[in-house]
């Protein structure tokens, strides 16, 4: 064999395709040992049909160079084997020409013809020593080539197309990752060697017979379009891998949606009436009882009673644990702090004081110091959910003392519980919370999750009530490299996991993987319409919700309109709101300009907020500050400036001579403000005015009210009161607003316009919520009940209202609803009224349409609905602002 010369330039090597890869096979011809002319290799059609030579298969090894060459250890045998790893670490670019010394007619490519076919791989290895050898065994110079390095490929039988000769290469199954992984292992043959094969009929001009007369045309690959078929081929392959890899560890995902279909809906019939309740049941409350019954019998021993607000949700929790009294361990049952007594209340009714309970609470001194194993006499332990975050946070986080800080064991979290019930069960919608994390480490049997509204504000909130219920395999994360399954992200500092010890990328969520991420991403449509479909799937398994619209007839209700009363700003109002709006857009769109309006949505909201505050009261952004305001103490009696000014137990304020008064009028006195039993010392001194505290009790003490002016929506108000007074029939309103200043303002109006009012917010301990309630349902002539949203928008039973008022509305419809449903519930005999109250042009009446937007989500837990909004979009907050 004659020597071979190859030479190629560095600028030239970067149009080279990877896989032309050329093995050029010379016969000895002497007359080119002393020739240094370089010529192009040609080659006829002819020559390339009469080719039976078999062509080179390189190993996977990373030393098959050895077995390529054999052991020779020769000069051109060492500097083949230097080259052919050079050019196998080295990702050459897609196009190279390059000129060789011509002195054969056989020049091929592996698997060039249609016909040719490679040996098998039992004889690959020999043939490769051969071929190469005699191929190589001349002076080779350096063969450049420039790109990153690549996992070496075997090449196997040949493959045909109709464009021309193509190689197809076979890679061993177990390599397909590492493959992926290091280069252009994904690309299929199709993509990647029909535009590097020489064009079909490019040698039909040399039908004369002449031969190394026409050069072999390489066309040039679309480089950009492969590199973007790669990409997408690569990353469909890897996900595709990651599922098998997954499903490969984890049997039961392959079957997991095809289970859930199989499972027949729970038709549990109808309960018979518990003996031991004293309310009769209505017969939808029965059919939910047996199937609360039911569920506990199945392997996720629990469930989710997603019942409209005020279809008698807790009385069906109560028939539950009545069915199996007396039960070895007792019931915990976690709720707002504003229900501890109203639950308290409810239990002794129904079952006739059985049951043996307690409100473990901070203020209740029976309470205090109680061990686990005192605890566990208890039929059933009511508390709030701060009660118990704080209790947990106490023994996982510590507290801080002199000495450093110091772990408490939570007597909670050391009990077995029998059943533990989630009232308003929202409340743990966020699953990284510490409030949702003491709920999910409690030690118990049977788990139950009570909402009239599952869903507020994003299809994620939905994880944090499968994940208390443990609905597996739902609400678990899954290693992709090994069968670690667990319920809780735990990973270490070093982001590993502490059962696996894998990176914490190798592990998935069944949910997010499953559901939330197609929704996101597709939303309705394709992909998201299936992750819909199999929400719903999942939501009629372990869900039953009942409308009352369904069961209107059974549970007797009056009719329930809403209106939206819309009113416009005064002159001096819309000025005031005209400046502040003009300043806030001037910021927002000083935030879009910078480009950075997602890096700013807590100053975004701040100016949001103060838009709505202007809407309410200009005085909510005015009075922030004591600065001009009177700065002194209001007698709760009297409400005049106090002389000679005492304190109750309870915090609050009152003239010497008003509180003596008071008291001996009355046999048991309570406290006008909070309604709780009076407790205060008539001997006391009187009580210095501390400027600071004042600012911080009560707007009341920064404005100077004597010059006051009140606001379109409070007057609005007030007319709307008066109004309810003129139809010759007593009426009691609950009154809800946001904010405790605007709550603060209204009573102060009210009261001046003759109106009796009780007050809730999140100020008041929980005996002081429950004697407010109870004053306002017991008193006939308190008129009106103002409460805060967040303290009282849930859980409580004001049947003795017929009328609520929204002072302003709130991002959230699911909260709305949640206090309209106050009154409108069993036990109501009056048709109810919702009247919610906006100033037009303003950000609240973009926030009412923007609302719709949350409804039709909320509405998806068993409808189908677009639900791309996770959150409030640059769209929407440019409305908000802009109006457009």
């Amino acid at each position: 064999m004659s020597t071979l010369d190859i030479s190629v330039s560095a600028s030239s090597s970067a149009n080279l395709p990877r896989r032309g890869r050329l093995t050029i096979e010379l016969p000895d011809d002497p007359s080119d040992d002393d020739d240094d002319e370089v010529r192009p290799v040609r080659s006829s059609a002819r020559a390339r049909s009469k080719r039976q030579h078999p062509a080179v298969s390189y190993n996977e090894d990373s030393d098959g160079y050895a077995e390529l060459y054999g052991d020779d250890q020769s000069t051109s045998a060492v500097l083949a084997r230097r080259l052919q790893r050079e050019e196998d670490e080295k990702f050459s670019a897609p196009r190279l020409p390059f000129s060789v010394k011509r002195s054969a007619d056989k020049v091929s490519f592996a698997g060039d013809s249609e016909t040719e076919s490679l040996p098998d791989r039992s004889s690959t290895a020999k043939s490769k020593r051969q071929s190469s050898h005699n191929s190589l065994n001349g002076g080779l110079s350096p063969v450049s080539s420039y790109g990153p390095p690549r996992k070496r490929q075997k090449l196997s039988a040949t493959k045909a197309t109709g464009r021309g000769p193509a190689t197809n290469r076979d890679v061993d199954d177990d390599d397909d990752d590492e493959v992926d992984d290091q280069g252009l292992g994904s690309i299929s043959d199709d993509d990647s060697f029909d535009n590097l094969s020489p064009v079909s009929g490019s040698g039909t001009d040399d039908d004369d017979g002449s031969e190394g007369e026409d050069p072999i045309n390489v066309p040039p690959p679309s480089r950009p379009n492969l590199l973007i078929r790669y990409r997408r081929r690569r990353a469909g392959n890897r996900a595709e891998n990651d599922r098998l890899r997954l499903e490969e560890n984890h049997p039961e995902l392959k079957t997991m949606w095809k289970d859930l279909e199989m499972m027949s809906d729970l038709n549990a019939g109808t309960a018979t009436q518990p003996t031991m309740i004293s309310l009769q049941l209505k017969p939808f409350q029965l059919q939910g009882l047996a199937w609360m019954k039911a569920m506990e019998q199945t392997p996720w021993k629990g469930g989710l009673l997603g019942d409209e607000m005020g279809l008698g949700k807790t009385i069906q929790a109560v028939s539950l644990i009545m069915s199996d009294y007396p039960a070895k361990m007792p019931t915990l049952v976690l709720l707002p702090p504003v229900a501890l007594g109203q639950w308290q209340d409810e239990i002794a009714t129904y079952t006739g004081n059985r049951l043996k309970t307690i409100v473990f609470h901070g203020t209740n001194a029976k309470a205090k110091n109680l061990s686990a194993k005192e605890l566990k006499k208890f039929d059933v332990i009511i508390m709030s959910y701060n009660s118990l975050e704080s209790l947990y946070r106490k023994q996982e986080k510590g507290m801080k003392r002199k000495d450093g800080m110091y772990k408490e064991k939570s007597a909670i979290h050391q009990i077995k519980f029998h059943r533990v019930i989630l009232d308003e069960a929202h409340c743990i919608k966020t699953r990284t919370t510490m409030t949702a994390r003491a709920c999910f480490a409690l030690n118990v049997t049977y788990r139950w999750c009570l909402t009239g509204t599952p869903l507020q504000n994003r299809i994620g909130e939905f994880f944090s009530l499968i994940r208390f219920l443990e609905i597996a395999p739902y609400a678990s994360y899954f290693c992709k490299e090994c069968p670690c399954s667990t319920l809780e992200w735990s990973m270490s500092e070093d982001s590993k996991c502490r059962h696996c010890n894998h990176i914490a990328m190798r592990h998935v969520s069944v949910f997010n993987q499953e559901l939330l991420n197609p929704i996101q991403k597709y939303g309705n449509v394709g992909q998201g319409k299936e992750a819909f479909r199999k929400l719903r799937l999942l939501t009629n398994r372990i869900m039953l919700r009942r409308l009352k619209k369904d069961h209107t007839n059974v549970m007797e209700l009056p009719v329930k309109e809403i209106y939206v009363d819309r009113q416009f700003f005064g002159e001096e109002e819309n000025d005031f709101a005209g400046s502040i709006m003009s300043n806030t857009e001037r910021q927002f769109n000083t935030y879009v300009a910078q480009g950075v309006l997602l890096n700013n949505y807590a100053n975004i909201f701040g100016l949001i907020m103060q838009m709505r505050q202007v809407a309410d009261h200009p005085d909510l952004i005015l009075k922030k500050s004591g600065e001009g305001g009177q700065n002194i103490l209001v007698c709760c009696i009297c409400d005049e400036p106090a002389e000679e000014a005492i304190r109750s137990k309870c915090k609050h304020d009152f003239c010497r001579q008003c509180a003596m008064s008071y008291l001996a009028s009355q046999d048991e006195p309570d406290c006008p403000r909070c309604h709780i039993p009076l407790s205060i010392d008539l001997e006391q001194p009187s009580i210095e005015q501390d400027e600071l505290l004042l600012k911080k009790s009560s707007i009341i003490n920064r404005i100077k009210m004597e010059n006051w002016t009140s606001s379109s929506k409070i007057e609005l108000l007030v007319h709307e009161l008066h109004r309810l007074r003129s139809d010759n029939a007593s009426h009691k309103s609950i009154i809800f607003s946001q904010f405790t200043t605007m709550l603060q303002l209204i009573e102060w109006r009210l009261r001046r316009a003759g109106i009796t009012t009780v007050m809730l917010d999140g100020s008041m301990t929980p005996a002081q919520r429950q004697a407010s309630i109870k004053h306002f349902m017991e008193k006939p002539e308190v008129e009106c009940f103002l409460v805060s949203l967040k303290a009282g928008g849930v859980a409580l039973n004001l049947t003795e209202a017929s009328q609520v008022f929204i002072v302003d509305p709130w991002w959230n419809p699911a909260a709305e609803w949640q206090s309209a449903d106050r009154c409108h519930r069993i036990g109501q005999t009056r048709p109810c009224t919702i009247t919610r109250l906006c100033i037009e042009d303003s950000v609240e009446s973009r926030m009412v349409l923007l609302q719709e937007k949350k409804t039709h989500m909320i509405h998806s837990t068993i409808n189908s609905d677009d639900a791309a909004m996770e959150s409030l979009t640059p769209g929407d907050l440019s409305f908000l602002f802009r109006g457009s």
